[in-house]
């Protein structure tokens, strides 16, 4: 027989977005709760709160059918000792006469003790307090009771004299805490999605590339463990026409079937600025019990049995979703866009600029037969859209007419997918195979059934699922790929005549992060980058100090102008790390 699976704890980072530098607030907020706080986190918790409700009334009726299950024995035993059977006598009867005298010992003095309890009391009498006396009572204290030193009492003529009066003081804490909180215009943020055991949370980071300096700025908990993150400055539920006013937040996926839109500048925050999902009146009712199936016939003299309660069935609709957010990208020319791709096999666009609990601007359920993995938005061409899923197909499409897109088949699952900044029509995907091929959008099939294309190129990047990707947008032919076999490796792929491609291993590592489920590059500087995986812990890698990335890249990098001075480079960590043990990777690859 199969033994039940045990237990295991769970730790891991899923995801690591990029925030640009000067996009988050100099000095961020302080979450404060006000009536109109309340008002806008009470209209977001009555979501969860009626999904709470549903299935703790599904918890109670499947309890309570049990126990009347159980009671059947019971019920069973009271029939028949009421049709007068007659009993056995017990051996040692006799013996329990004097444990019996001392019970009705303790059982009159358990009624007495309860009738004092219940006692009727009258709320205005004060007679137990026998306050007609209380002048006369001697006092246990000292003669003059709470003055009796007040000869050693000091007063001060200005209040900044008194050591005890502490505003001052206060107000210098809260001048620190601003100091401690200030966020520079030189740095990066990182919001890394963690979870540890049962606990879910974004932690943010700040990053110091000039001083090689990582640390958390503060942390946000979530109800779920999450997927997928997206950067994002649109204010969610305001209108576009509000001046361009942009902000700083972030979109988080989660097993559940919402998608919640956090400040990034709000410090301590409690609740999100948004929930993308259905609204409170949409949530599906749970079942409800009929007369004839709790109350027996009657005349009945068994006890009948109730049926089980089932879980309603939620089924994918065009208005949100109903399982898992696998993926998130949001719209850099129309920024009140954000798409999702989910577990239910469909994809979803929601207009941020809407309440936020409007449904779906609109749904694409048609373009795939199993889970959407990856969506991403096209840069050049902003209403087109690249999908890929978990039944092997990649569909490019634009989201005004989806029934005119064109696709491709591969031999594996999708992990992820990426356009490419240095050409506008193609597109890389990696697999779960561990290859990484590249495509020409203007080259795949316009089949409403996708068939097999013909790729640019095929890169067999790891011995195992390829389940990270990411192009340098300022390097170009640099990639980035991260597998579940715990190596991060740097590609060169260069150009050569009659199109076709040299691709060339730059260098590999093994970080400590475990399975690498996130490696992506910094937005500002071209050679820092990110990596995180099963082991819970971020790594920042400047590979300026790898000798195989300044033989390869280094006169791209001079051309941008980055300085690849050998002295500078020597003085640096390498990989910057925060650990538990608080044990910093601090070797120089040189």
């Amino acid at each position: 027989m199969a033994q039940p699976p045990k237990f295991v704890s769970t730790s891991l980072i899923s995801a690591v977005a990029w925030i640009p530098r000067g996009a988050a607030l100099q000095h961020p907020k302080k979450y404060t709760i006000d009536e109109a706080e309340l008002e806008r986190v009470g209209q977001l918790a009555r979501v969860r709160l009626e999904t709470a409700k549903m299935e703790l009334e599904l918890a109670q009726m499947e309890l309570g059918d049990g126990h009347g299950d159980e009671g059947d024995g019971a019920e069973d035993w009271e029939d028949s000792s009421s049709t007068g059977a007659k009993e056995e006598p017990v051996e040692g009867e006799g013996e329990g006469e004097d444990d019996a005298d001392m019970e009705d010992v303790a059982t009159a003095a358990a009624e007495a003790m309860a009738q004092k309890i219940k006692a009727p009391t009258d709320p205005d009498d004060l007679s137990a307090y026998n306050l007609d006396d209380y002048d006369e009572e001697e006092s246990k204290g000292a003669a003059m009771g709470a003055f009796s030193n007040i000869k050693g009492l000091s007063y001060y003529g200005d209040a900044k004299d008194d050591p005890y009066v502490t505003l001052d003081s206060r107000q210098e804490d809260e001048e620190l805490e601003r100091e401690e909180l200030e966020i520079m215009p030189t740095d990066n943020l990182l919001v890394v999605a963690k979870t540890e055991d049962d606990v879910s949370q974004l932690e943010i980071y700040v990053y110091d590339e000039s001083e090689e300096n990582l640390y958390v700025h503060h942390d946000l908990l979530l109800p779920a463990m999450p997927l997928c993150l997206e950067w994002l400055d649109f204010c969610p539920g305001r209108t576009t026409d509000e001046g361009g006013q942009k902000g700083n937040f972030v979109a988080v996926g989660t097993l559940d079937p919402e998608i919640e839109i956090w400040s990034l500048d709000v410090v301590d925050g409690l609740y999100p600025d948004a929930i993308l999902g259905p609204a409170p009146s949409e949530k599906p009712a749970p079942p409800t019990s009929s007369i004839s199936d709790s109350a027996p016939p009657a005349g009945a003299g068994s006890k009948k049995k109730k049926k089980k309660p089932k879980k309603p069935k939620v089924v994918a609709n065009a208005e949100y979703h109903v399982d898992s957010i696998l993926s998130l990208s949001w719209n850099r020319s129309h920024r009140n866009l954000l798409a999702s791709s989910s577990a239910d096999k469909t994809i979803k666009l929601w207009d941020l600029s809407l309440p936020t609990s409007s449904a779906a601007l609109r749904s694409f359920d048609t373009l795939h037969s199993d889970k959407i993995q990856a969506v991403q938005w096209n840069p050049k061409e902003p209403t087109v859209l690249l999908s890929g899923s978990w039944d092997g197909s990649i569909r490019v499409f634009d989201s005004r007419a989806p029934d005119g897109g064109v696709g491709t088949k591969v031999a594996s699952d999708v992990e992820c997918l990426k356009w490419d900044p240095w050409e506008p029509a193609g597109f890389l995907v990696s697999m779960e195979n561990g290859l990484v091929q590249s495509f020409d959008s203007r080259m795949l099939s316009s089949a409403k059934v996708p068939e097999p294309s013909k790729a640019l190129w095929t890169l067999a990047a790891h011995d195992s699922s390829v389940s990270s990707l990411d192009i340098n947008t300022k390097i170009k032919g640099c990639i980035v790929t991260g597998g579940t076999d715990n190596f991060v490796k740097v590609w060169n792929i260069e150009e050569q005549d009659a199109g076709k491609r040299h691709i060339s291993l730059v260098t590999a590592r093994d970080l400590g992060v475990g399975k690498v489920f996130s490696a992506s590059f910094c937005p500002d500087d071209a050679t820092t980058l990110a990596v995180a995986g099963s082991k819970a812990n971020l790594q920042i890698w400047d590979l300026a100090t790898n000798p195989g990335v300044r033989s390869v890249f280094g006169d791209r990098l001079r051309a941008m102008g980055k300085e690849l001075d050998l002295e500078k480079i020597k003085s640096k960590a390498g990989v910057i790390t925060i650990n538990d043990d608080d044990e910093a990777d601090s070797e120089n690859e040189d």
